[in-house]
């Protein structure tokens, strides 16, 4: 079941509907990106207008270009962190898109429903980001005390993680917020199995930024066919 699943989700991958959510989510990253750059710009023009003079020194004319020259850096070292997160973060606010067109594809018996509101679809996401960054947080002191089991632990915390939050998030649309957490308690084993599918790939640079589509593919699958069951 799972893996029937996932392979359907991954042979839609190249459905415009998805490619649309997945671009989407890089180009408004980039543009916080970029916006970051330029208001860091403009705070170090603001606070540079007045030339600064030093003791003995006397004016320093060039500290405006130094910090402009490493914000730059900044921004470029922060990216390599950030891309990722922040891309899934952008990226899982389109993801009802993402379970609409995996029903009309595969389930187009299924009535028609209104999206979820962005607001909350929001408050979902920030919630989700958040619980799993403080969680993986904290298992680094698991990790120090049991390196041997490090893989074991990353996968089972994030594979429980993650399928717990995009069951919840393709359950909850068609059986309720109360509906989704009692399939999700009945089904627990075998979402938390699904989940940690989803995790191996957050290994793999680049491979990473499709998992929250993926995922949301893939638990639209197995809600369907749980639900049916």
């Amino acid at each position: 079941m799972i893996l029937t699943a996932f392979f359907k989700a991954l042979a839609q991958l190249p459905d415009p509907r998805f490619q649309s959510v997945l671009w989407r989510g890089l180009g408004l990253t980039i543009a916080l990106l970029v916006a970051l750059y330029a208001g860091s710009l403009w705070l170090i023009g603001w606070l540079t207008t007045e030339p600064l003079v030093l003791p003995v020194v006397g004016e320093v004319t060039w500290l405006g270009g130094l910090l402009s020259w490493g914000s730059l850096g900044l921004v470029i070292v922060l990216s390599v962190f950030l891309m990722v997160p922040v891309a899934s973060l952008i990226t899982s606010l389109f993801l009802d898109e993402v379970a609409e067109a995996v029903e009309q594809e595969h389930y187009p018996d299924l009535p028609e429903i209104p999206r979820l509101p962005f607001i909350e679809g929001l408050r979902d996401t920030v919630s989700f980001l958040g619980v799993l960054v403080s969680a993986n947080v904290m298992a680094i002191v698991l990790y120090v005390i049991l390196p041997f089991a490090a893989f074991f632990i990353f996968y089972a915390l994030n594979g429980y993680l993650l399928g717990r939050e995009y069951f919840q998030l393709v359950a909850m649309r068609r059986v309720g917020r109360d509906g989704a957490k009692a399939l999700r308690a009945a089904h627990s084993g075998k979402i938390w199995l699904a989940g940690c599918l989803m995790a191996v790939p957050l290994t793999f640079p680049l491979v990473n930024l499709v998992i929250p589509i993926l995922g949301a593919a893939t638990f639209t699958h197995l809600f369907q066919m749980i639900n049916r069951d």
